[in-house]
């Protein structure tokens, strides 16, 4: 087992404390679950940039890179849903679209073609992990009084709603809409395979 697969891997323990940190209900459990979330997210970046940098790129990293990314990112979207943050309606969204890319992805496979991640389907995880970072910030702050002005000025930001809330739903709605149109351009770069 290389690096960048061992970083992978250790993206799905890092997921999995991040579930048990998050379902503790506790100002320290969310502040954990953030730290943990965030360096998840960080490790996608450093295992894809370490396997091409070093020439480590393996039939197990290609296969564990997106399943460790989509269970990391649909648990969390769940977890957003569960806590009255994220509508469910989005949530299921979210996760359709990641089983059909991956639907679509196996059927290329075995047709010898290959589907490659387009610019829109990378700005769809920024934006993604943009919400879902903010909205782990707003569950570990939101509810905290008297907080010193730096602390404040996240909690502000981070409002999912209400007067001055805008990070939340404006990076939500970018990252449903480019959901969608990703989604969309996967279908129809594929729709070749579906009909044969």
């Amino acid at each position: 087992m290389n690096l960048p697969n061992t970083i992978t891997l250790s993206r799905l323990f890092l997921t999995a404390g991040f579930i048990a940190f998050i379902a503790s209900e506790s100002t320290w459990g969310h502040l954990t679950a953030l730290i943990l979330f965030v360096v998840a997210a960080a490790s996608d970046f450093l295992d894809g940039y370490l396997a091409r940098k070093l020439n480590l790129v393996t039939p197990l990293g290609k296969l564990l890179d997106p399943l460790a990314d989509k269970i990391l990112v649909c648990s969390a979207f769940v977890l957003m849903s569960a806590k009255g943050i994220c509508p469910v309606w989005i949530t299921t969204l979210i996760i359709g679209r990641e089983f059909l890319v991956t639907g679509l992805r196996q059927i290329a496979i075995e047709a010898g073609q290959v589907l490659a991640a387009d610019n829109l389907g990378k700005w769809k995880t920024a934006f993604q992990l943009t919400y879902l970072i903010a909205g782990l910030i707003w569950l570990t702050l939101g509810t905290i009084e008297g907080l010193n002005p730096f602390l404040a000025f996240f909690q502000n930001l981070t409002r999912p709603r209400g007067d001055g809330a805008w990070l939340l739903p404006i990076s939500l709605g970018l990252a449903v809409t480019l959901t969608v149109v990703s989604g969309w351009n996967y279908l129809w770069s594929s729709r070749y395979l579906l009909k044969g």
